[in-house]
Order: C-alpha cells, then sequence, then structure tokens
C-alpha cells in the first residue's frame, strides 16, 4: 500500500468543493479496504466440513441437449457418493448440475450450492438452488469459489466459464491452492490445453513450464471426472479420521492439503 499523504493525516475536515483532497481521500480509504480484504483472504477453515465440488458451465445450453443430461447425471453420482455441489446457480448447465445434486438430496438441499453475481441479464436464480449466495463482484465471487471447494469440474461453456478454469488453473500454478482436482470435460478443453503447448512453449521463448499445462486432467466422459473425483474424495475422508461423522476406511492414509 502507498505511504498516506502527510497533508491529509491531520482530523481537519475537507470540504468536497475541495476535489483534489476528496479525490485522495477516496484514494486511501480504497487502499485501505484492499488491506482489510487482503488479510481476510488470509483466514481458512482448519478442516472442511463438507466436500464441495464446483461444476463450471454454460448457462445457455438447454435442457433438452445431450451435455445437459451428461452433467445433470455427474452431478447426481458425485452427490450420491456424498459430494455437494455449487455452481454459479444460473441456467444452463448450472442448472443441470444443481438439478441433479437437488435428485439426491431434495430440492431445498444446503449441498446444492449457487454462487450469483448480479448481471442485467441472467438474473434468475434456477429452482435447484438449496442454498445461494449473492455478489456484486466477480472477484468476491471467484473467492468463494475457492474457498469452498475441494475439486473443480469443468464442462462446456463460454467467456465466463474460461474465465474460471484460468484463474482455477493459475491458483494451482502458482500453488495458491495446493492438490485439488481440475478436471476438464469434454473435447473443447481438450483443444485449448493444446493451443497452450503450441503457443506456451515455444523452445527458446517458453513462459510456462511444462508441468503447469499438467494441472487440468482432460477426460471424455462423465465417468472418468467421477473417478478422479472418487478418488481425491476417499483421501479426503481419510484426512478427517477421527472427526465426529467421518469414519477411517480400511486401507486409506492421511491426506495433506497445501
Amino acid at each position: 500500500m502507498s505511504d498516506i499523504n502527510p497533508a491529509l493525516q491531520s482530523t481537519d475536515i475537507i470540504n468536497l468543493s475541495d476535489e483534489e483532497a476528496s479525490a485522495e481521500v477516496l484514494k486511501q480509504a480504497v487502499q485501505s479496504l484492499w488491506e482489510v480484504v487482503n488479510n481476510l483472504t488470509r483466514l481458512r477453515r482448519a478442516k472442511s466440513e463438507h466436500y464441495y465440488v464446483t461444476i463450471f458451465g454454460s448457462a445457455r445450453i438447454q435442457p433438452n441437449e445431450q451435455v445437459y443430461v451428461d452433467v445433470k447425471r455427474l452431478a447426481t453420482e458425485l452427490t450420491r457418493m456424498g459430494c455437494g455441489i455449487v455452481t454459479g446457480g444460473g441456467p444452463g448447465l448450472m442448472q443441470a448440475a444443481n438439478e441433479g445434486a437437488s435428485e439426491v438430496g431434495g430440492k431445498n438441499s444446503k449441498h446444492s450450492v449457487g454462487i450469483r453475481i448480479d448481471l442485467p441479464f441472467e438474473q434468475a436464480v434456477n429452482p435447484f438452488v438449496g442454498q445461494m449466495f449473492q455478489h456484486r463482484t466477480f472477484f468476491s465471487r471467484l473467492h468463494q469459489f475457492v474457498l469452498m471447494s475441494e475439486a473443480f469440474i469443468v464442462v462446456p461453456g463460454g467467456i465466463g466459464t474460461v474465465l474460471e478454469l484460468m484463474m482455477i488453473w493459475q491458483l494451482l500454478q502458482v500453488r495458491k491452492l495446493y492438490g485439488t482436482p481440475l478436471v476438464l470435460l469434454g473435447p473443447m478443453w481438450k483443444d485449448l490445453v493444446a493451443w497452450t503447448h503450441q503457443h506456451m512453449l515455444v523452445p527458446g521463448s517458453e513462459m510456462v513450464s511444462p508441468l503447469d499445462l499438467e494441472i487440468p486432467q482432460c477426460v471424455n466422459t462423465v465417468e472418468e471426472a467421477i473417478e478422479i473425483v472418487r478418488k481425491d474424495h476417499l483421501e479426503w475422508i481419510a484426512s478427517h479420521a477421527g472427526d465426529a461423522g467421518f469414519p477411517l476406511a480400511p486401507g486409506e492414509g492421511e491426506r495433506v492439503r497445501g
């Protein structure tokens, strides 16, 4: 944070007609707020109480399309496994995921979560969200996805989905997240990862480490995505051994999250 202008450190009242001084006060206030936010984001739960899987995907897909059916089935199977489902709370593939979760946990289940953003369109929360959070900024909304989730599955989507994917990918790259599955379901994501290999690993002008491009796990089928999460979920259960409601299964060891 930049140094405070000494001229503004006094308790003197600043008239709003003094535009330069007023602007400086606002600037300092915003910087102070960011410092508070940065401090708050250092806080983490010692133990997660529930294993949530965030599913990112398009708001434009209709219920009669095959990918909608597939994402609904994905969420249903994950919920049966004991996972909670988190989405953006809107229509399309977000609705498919919440609908799949609600088929197991009921329409008002707190394990079918929607994290919404204020937009001039797509305002309605889909009817299968049992617990809803509302944000005014993409910054705070994306941060909640990160705080809540033990795994991320990216299904077909547009620019917003790409934004969400890239944010999680970078957090894993720089170890702000560690050991968190990032699963990309469908051929469009294989093309994206291939693009990164082609343009970011040019010999002599490498922009990333080859290991960075191995972070996302590309799969073709719902079953493959479920299997990746199932393995991670079992490790998560093992890490909660001894906690109330989390018995240790035979042969399971300890899991460490960064």
